[in-house]
């Protein structure tokens, strides 16, 4: 079973950066990966994901701030966050879709899941 740990989470002034990574524990070259995330009193909702072969999807707001991208070698994902605005601090999960074929942004995908990790937008 693919064991999943995010990090690079925190506090960052609006219009700052910050890339999150989401480590695995194991060969990662046969997944899926899906960004998504929760804010306070929302649903969640997929950010973005990233096919095996290197194909990328993303949600609408957040195409141009938010880059997809991984390093199998390094068993790790990264999401790249740029511009970031108060609305999206919400606690961000990576996911692994073990299934072949296009990435989705649908939570129902994925099998396997990290805990996630904080993201706070505030002056």
């Amino acid at each position: 079973q693919l064991q999943l740990v995010e990090s690079g989470g925190g506090l960052v002034q609006p219009g700052g950066s910050l890339r999150l990574s989401c480590a695995g524990s194991g060969f990662m070259g046969t997944y899926n990966f899906g960004w998504f995330r929760r804010a306070p009193g929302k649903e969640r909702e997929g950010v973005s994901c990233i096919t095996r072969g290197g194909s990328i999807n993303y949600a609408d707001s957040m195409k141009g701030r938010f880059t997809i991208s991984r390093d199998n070698a390094k068993r790790t994902v990264y999401l790249q966050m740029n511009s970031l605005e108060p609305e999206d601090t919400a606690v961000y999960y990576c996911a692994a879709d073990p299934s072949s074929g296009p990435c989705i942004l649908g939570a129902a995908a994925y099998a396997y899941w990290g805990q996630g990790t904080q993201v706070t937008v505030s002056s």
